[in-house]
């Protein structure tokens, strides 16, 4: 896909209210949740038919909302104790003007495929902590590439940011602030650490994780990674979540509650992943999946805060039991792990965080320089977040998807353009899995 650069600049917020500029050396300080989590960007693209609003209102509103959302205008450094910080200078954001010479729909649908990354702007070797590439094709159609930077703010935290901007290219008011209360993780004192957090979020800085390093360009034919999106219909997830709930036991305090579409088609993509993989026998496999702690946390963490609050669960099962028991075994370890990541979880890992006698010799467990998670998978979820909602003033965009990301193993599952219920899921196999897995994703069996 050949994507002609047009400009690339910097731009900084616009302060339209404000009479005095805001003080540039001020910053906002890391907290253990954005320590722990991917140092990387993170790319997303969105497309939009025609008409759309020009580049130039797109910026002014992007610059409008990086005065309220200043970290994103900001840079990493750090303190004089060594901590990383994001200081408030304003330097900017990376707005990228790009173009090509043919319709968009010669490129659709959209798949998880190299060609994609020429949409958005590197991810790597950048100083900027948000970036936005407007690709024009001659249609019409506009694609919007947007990536920040992980440590930055999660996927809740950036969902806002992007529902705010596209309120300001309109003309309305941004909603809420953000909100940069770094008290909210204040560790307990004395500390509680009541769960074990080596080997969760943080791992033995001699010792690597259980994974391969592999990258594709150094595996045979047979082993190139191949990323592909397939789609869930309601139907299917209402079938998959009634199976998966059968066994379910009512009591008083859960009146037979069936388990989430999420958690069932996990535990459905669990085993067919672990089936077409070929795994066997013994061996253990787990599930690496964000758990969002705002409303987990007590007392509760505001939907406005900016930065992270994740942390992950691990459901964990050996592979012949994964297989051999019926779905309704893999769905209660899912949903066990995902409860038991809770405010008692969350309090034991700041408080372990913070003790600098337990963080000797640890770094964090979420290395974005693994290419091969076999035999574990990894999930985010998007279900909750509202990037639809990304509307510059004529609509709201009718594909969106993250970026080409061909990690073994690591997938992303969201809610479905269609807006009717249904999911999808962006997967990276091996190539010599996929048919079998291609086989197996649809069944109920």
């Amino acid at each position: 896909m050949e994507i002609k650069i047009e400009s690339s600049k910097l731009i900084k917020p616009f302060y339209e209210d404000d009479t005095t500029p805001l003080p540039t050396s001020d910053h906002v300080p890391f907290t253990v949740f954005d320590t722990v989590t991917f140092d990387a960007h993170i790319a997303l693209i969105y497309a939009y038919r025609p008409p759309v609003p020009s580049n130039a209102e797109i910026e002014l509103g992007l610059r409008k909302v990086l005065a309220k959302y200043r970290t994103l205008a900001g840079r990493i450094d750090e303190n004089e104790k060594g901590e990383r910080i994001v200081l408030l200078n304003d330097k900017g954001s990376r707005f990228i003007e790009a173009s090509a010479d043919f319709n968009f729909d010669q490129i659709m649908p959209l798949t998880p495929s190299p060609d994609i990354l020429s949409l958005h702007p590197p991810l790597k070797g950048v100083e900027e902590l948000m970036q936005v590439q407007l690709t024009r094709f001659s249609c019409g159609s506009l694609v919007v590439g947007f990536s920040s930077h992980h440590q930055v703010a999660d996927g809740y935290s950036t969902s806002r940011f992007l529902v705010a901007w596209g309120r300001a290219c309109r003309g309305l008011d941004i909603g809420a602030p953000p909100i940069y209360d770094r008290s909210f993780f204040t560790p307990r004192n004395p500390p509680i650490i009541e769960f074990e957090h080596k080997g969760a979020e943080y791992t033995i800085k001699k010792d690597d994780i259980n994974y391969d390093h592999h990258k594709n360009d150094t595996l045979g034919a047979e082993e190139v990674v191949v990323v592909q999106k397939f789609h869930f219909t309601l139907n299917f997830l209402n079938k998959l979540r009634s199976k998966a709930s059968s066994s379910i036991e009512s009591t008083n305090e859960n009146p037979n509650k069936p388990y989430s579409k999420f958690v069932s088609l996990l535990a459905h993509l669990w085993r067919a992943i672990t089936r077409a993989r070929g795994l066997t026998g013994v061996q253990k496999t787990s599930v690496r999946i964000a758990v969002n702690g705002r409303r987990r946390l007590k007392p509760r963490v505001p939907d406005e805060y900016f930065g992270n609050v994740v942390l992950w669960a691990f459901p964990t099962a050996r592979a012949k039991d994964l297989l051999n028991q019926p779905l309704q075994y893999a769905t209660k370890i899912i949903h066990d792990a995902i409860v038991n990541v809770n405010n008692d979880y969350f309090r034991s890992f700041i408080d372990f965080s913070k003790s600098s006698e337990e963080n000797k010799d640890i770094v964090p467990s979420a290395n974005m320089s693994l290419h091969v998670l076999s035999p574990n998978i990894e999930v985010d979820s998007w279900m909750n977040f509202p990037f639809y909602d990304l509307d510059f003033g004529q609509g709201k965009p009718f594909t969106f998807m993250p970026t080409y990301f061909p990690t073994e193993g690591m997938m992303f599952v969201l809610p479905s353009f269609l807006d009717d219920g249904s999911m999808d899921a962006v997967i990276p196999l091996f190539h010599s899995n996929l048919d079998s897995f291609k086989q197996i994703c649809y069944s109920m069996d």
